[in-house]
């Protein structure tokens, strides 16, 4: 049975709205609507992070009657819906929605009952059909939303953490503090060198392990060695 929102972001990403959305016309029966195409990969770092592609339309058709296959939803509900899934990667535009909400409905598989000045939408016994048939399609890219979702804020949450790590190393807090002369212009230069140092120290490690990650099971030993022996210095044991 399907169960909505069963992943834990484990953080969260600013909301991201992506670009205007192709069209919503082409056969339901093959294309992009039955092919599972999900859209595209990722691109930036940190906050800037944002899809490069948006779900193709078909995917965004199928995603809608499966949210729709467990309640009726007006189309703001569908819009939030699938932000929650992908942890606030991605949310897609009403122009992107509503258009999609429309085509299903002139072919069918959705019904709109009026609300006030909001429209109530369901899925028709046609839709439930073939929504059975890709139902299978439509969970996978609903479940891609919820992996990339995950990694991007993992992604973000450790940015903010390494972030946070450089700005205190060198902020000049500590007993260095209570120094009169560390607030002196030097003192301010040599703690801004050394947050400098401290990045790039640690993207230089990061590479040199990346460096390494195909190498023998020998080689994988020593370089475990040498970072136990890194952190019992960096400790002073």
């Amino acid at each position: 049975m399907f169960r909505q929102f069963e992943h834990r972001c484990g953080g969260r990403i600013g909301h991201r709205h992506i670009g205007a959305g192709r069209g919503f016309g082409g056969s339901f029966g093959g294309g992009s609507f039955g092919g599972g195409s999900f859209g595209g990969g990722f691109r930036g770092g940190g906050r800037g992070m944002r899809t490069a592609r948006m779900l193709a339309s078909g995917d965004l058709q199928l995603i809608v009657l499966l949210l729709l296959a467990e309640k009726s939803r007006h189309g703001y509900e569908i819009i939030k819906a699938v932000e929650e899934q992908s942890c606030g990667v991605y949310t897609p535009s009403p122009g992107m929605v509503y258009p999609a909400l429309t085509y299903l409905e002139e072919t069918d598989y959705a019904a709109a009952a009026s609300e006030g000045t909001r429209k109530l939408y369901s899925i028709t016994a046609a839709g439930s059909a073939h929504l059975s048939e890709h139902r299978a399609t439509a969970e996978e890219v609903w479940n891609q939303l919820a992996a990339i979702g995950r990694k991007l804020a993992q992604f973000q949450r450790q940015y903010a953490e390494d972030e946070d790590a450089a700005d205190r190393f060198g902020s000049g807090s500590g007993a260095d503090a209570k120094n009169p002369d560390a607030k002196s212009p030097d003192a301010n230069n040599q703690l801004r060198q050394m947050k400098h140092e401290f990045r790039a120290l640690r993207d230089e490690l990061k590479a040199a392990l990346y460096e390494k990650i195909n190498s023998s099971m020998e080689e994988k030993r020593r370089i475990l060695d040498i970072l136990r022996r890194a952190i019992g210095e960096i400790r002073g044991r």
